[in-house]
């Protein structure tokens, strides 16, 4: 087989993400292509198999006639060649050759692939040419708040990580709000602000995203020290640099109004509207876009945001988000306003906003070029067919969209996303005359967990048009995900992904697209359905059909057992069957209680938190489910930037209990973004279940009510208490899983 063709369109991130309502690239692209450097492709090949790196020869090719990208994975010698038309298309093809034909999965949660693979031999020939072509040109990254959620204090190895992982699974735009913080400090030096009150306005980095949203700022005494927030610009410029290198372009958070508190008194000629409050916290004030003084503003941030981060172009907006109030000033002008800001600011870019709730907002859109936008959905896989809110074409007005789905809030660990539905949908509303459908959306609120669900959402936008999207083709790809997941064909682990795809991945669109998380992680309390305030109240597959899975992973046990992600795969499963058990239990508990069976109350009580007690065992034996791990990102952060470790670790632990340190805020808010995690299960949960417990057990001995418990009083202790948790595993999840199974199967 000869290689193919080394000529090649270039990188084109912008012609990506301005490619227009088809998709297609604009006609002087495709007559004057550009070669590329593969040094950037190299590097991921040799970061993520590096005993592989000498035998994979990485080329570039021509792009598909219609302008499209396109990768080839063929032989060329005693090598596998992989060539592509932009260094994304060209890494999403060494990706698709490590799963489809390697059968080595890059997995995006586990640590298992935080460190090179281990592969043995020669890198297997591909038996044939493989060419694919992208169907749209847009392949996006991130919610707003997967910053807080996720990676609010990773470090640089960390997020090289999962820009690896990202363009090895077709990611071409990544929104990048690391080091915003810098660029409003710096801006607002000009309007009459020290860089001491910029500091006591911007929340910690674990609260920012809801900043740049303009829901929040900061409500608590800490601060982030002035050594975090320069060493947050310098890593977001070295994430910038490497995304940009790798076909990924970053997007930047864009400037809509957002203005500390006394903007008037100090600029004047400035307008600005009152937000009121979102979830029982303040709001910053919204400059009237209108007025000179945005003009300035906005010129004066885009200028200091390319000095820190470097271009983009690509601005990610939420207008009035989540309730935002216009006041007397016109949207459709408004908005108009913001786009022209960013045109003048950076031509030819891309106003990128979240289809979430209302908006983006027909007013909204009447004011804009909607051609220069790109909707990032998060509503397309939430409705049913019937619902207009499902038809992102006519809610949109035409502006060209990204498919997406938002399958967990606040970084649930519960398995499960409305998978069932994304291809049929996803290629009707592709096939649409001048379909408005540019692109596909991964927008978890926090980012690495439910892999099969990033893998297939991002490897729609590589298929052809399924002759049928119905079960037997959604079978088979879970299927495929098992042999490529364990790097082997086999019956019971096929058997248990087949289990998982039929319940918790074919959830319904019935106007939900997370599945509902646990119950020991709720509230305390014997009428309880949710833990999050805003989850499911109720189970969106049937549990009692997903429970095999554990049993049928627990049969490859002798075969697998030594593969990092079966390990993986095994505790979450075993997790998700035990959390789903807890929604079974409380009703009983609740029963005995209400009979005053003391005995049988005391009973049953007792084997709940023992539950707990095993889940914690459990999530401990796997680094990704350690809640130490994820704080000591927080403790490194510090110690490298001179900051309060303090405050830091209290930024990150008031986000996953009470959400922030206000009891109002709690009261609206706690427990949204929680885990179930060791350390956040053995502690903080199970701390709070064995009081409520003991509370009724008084009394029913004592015949009266139970005394009250202050729960916010509790999670504040938890919250500023300095308490180390492990950052290493322990144990092994074998004997853990099998006795959730029996626990579980009683």
């Amino acid at each position: 087989m000869r290689p193919l063709r080394t000529t090649a369109l270039a990188g084109g991130l912008g012609l990506a993400l301005l490619a227009g309502v088809t998709g297609a690239v604009p006609a002087h692209a495709r007559t004057a292509p550009a070669a590329f450097s593969t040094a950037a492709a190299r590097g991921v090949v040799a970061r993520v198999v590096p005993a592989w790196s000498s035998r994979i020869a990485l080329g570039t090719c021509a792009p598909a006639a219609s302008g499209a990208e396109r990768y080839a994975v063929a032989r060329d010698g005693g090598r596998v060649l992989i060539s592509g038309s932009s260094p994304s298309a060209l890494l999403t093809g060494v990706g698709a050759y490590l799963k489809y034909t390697a059968h080595v999965d890059v997995s995006w949660s586990s640590d298992a692939s935080a460190e090179p693979v281990a592969v043995r031999g020669r890198p297997p020939l591909p038996s044939a040419p493989v060419t694919r072509t992208a169907n749209v040109p847009r392949r996006v990254l991130s919610n707003d708040t997967a910053d807080g959620y996720t990676n609010a204090y990773w470090d640089w190895n960390r997020w090289q990580r999962e820009i690896d992982v990202a363009a090895l699974h077709g990611v071409n735009a990544f929104f990048l709000p690391v080091g915003a913080e810098a660029v409003y400090q710096r801006t607002m030096r000009a309007f009459g602000y020290t860089g001491a009150e910029m500091r006591a306005w911007i929340p910690m980095p674990a609260h920012q995203p809801w900043w740049l949203l303009q829901n929040m700022a900061n409500t608590t005494a800490d601060t982030e020290s002035q050594g975090l927030i320069d060493a947050r610009a310098a890593l977001g410029r070295r994430i910038a640099d490497r995304m940009r290198e790798v076909g990924i372009a970053p997007v930047l958070p864009g400037y809509f109004g957002t203005v500390p508190g006394g903007f008037t008194a100090r600029n004047p000629g400035a307008s600005v509207v009152p937000q009121g409050r979102w979830s029982g916290t303040p709001r910053p004030d919204w400059l009237d876009p209108r007025t000179p003084v945005f003009s300035r503003v906005a010129a004066a941030f885009y200028r200091t945001q390319r000095q820190l981060l470097g271009p983009s172009d690509a601005f990610k907006m939420d207008l009035l988000h989540e309730g935002g109030n216009p006041g007397t000033v016109p949207v459709p002008a408004a908005a108009h306003a913001v786009q022209s800001a960013l045109e003048t600011a950076h031509p030819g870019a891309t106003w990128v906003i979240l289809g979430w709730q209302h908006n983006p907002t027909a007013t909204l859109l009447a004011g804009v070029d909607r051609s220069r936008m790109l909707v990032v959905d998060g509503l397309t896989d939430r409705y049913p067919d019937a619902d207009p809110s499902s038809d992102p074409a006519t809610r949109f007005s035409g502006t060209p969209y990204a498919f997406g789905s938002i399958w967990n809030f606040g970084g649930h660990t519960a398995i499960g996303a409305n998978a069932a539905v994304w291809s049929s949908r996803f290629f009707a509303q592709l096939a649409r005359p001048a379909s408005p459908l540019t692109g596909i959306a991964v927008l978890p609120e926090a980012d690495d967990n439910n892999d099969a669900a990033f893998e297939y959402l991002t490897e729609l936008a590589w298929q052809p048009p399924p002759a049928d999207p119905g079960p037997a083709a959604f079978a088979a790809w879970f299927r495929q995900f098992a042999d490529a997941r364990y790097g082997v064909a086999d019956p019971d682990a096929e058997a248990a992904w087949q289990t998982i795809a039929r319940t918790a991945y074919a959830m319904p669109p019935d106007g939900w697209s997370e599945a509902p998380d646990g119950l020991f992680a709720a509230r305390p309390s014997l009428t309880a359905v949710r833990a999050s305030p805003t989850s499911p109240g109720r189970t969106r597959y049937d549990t009692a059909a997903f429970a095999p899975a554990l049993a049928e992973l627990l049969r490859a046990a002798p075969r697998l057992g030594a593969n990092p992600l079966y390990r993986y795969d095994l505790v979450d499963v075993a997790r998700q069957v035990l959390s789903n058990s807890s929604r079974d239990w409380l009703p009983r508990i609740r029963a005995a209680y209400q009979a005053q069976d003391r005995p049988l109350f005391q009973q049953l009580s007792a084997q709940w938190l023992d539950a707990m007690r095993t889940m914690d065992a459990l999530l401990a034996t796997r680094p990704e489910f350690l809640l130490g791990r994820w704080l000591r990102y927080g403790t490194r952060a510090a110690a490298a930037a001179g900051a309060d470790d303090g405050a830091v670790q209290r930024d990150l632990r008031t986000l996953v209990t009470s959400w922030e340190d206000d009891a109002g805020v709690a009261a609206r808010l706690s427990d949204y973004a929680n885990r179930e995690w060791s350390g956040l299960v053995g502690t903080y949960y199970l701390d709070r279940w064995s009081r409520y417990f003991q509370s009724l057990d008084t009394a029913l001995a004592s015949h009266t009510a139970p005394a009250p418990i202050d729960w916010f009083a509790l999670s504040h202790t938890w919250t500023h208490t300095p308490t180390s948790f492990p950052t290493t595993p322990h144990g092994t999840p074998l004997p853990l899983a099998a006795h959730i199974l029996t626990l579980t199967s009683a």
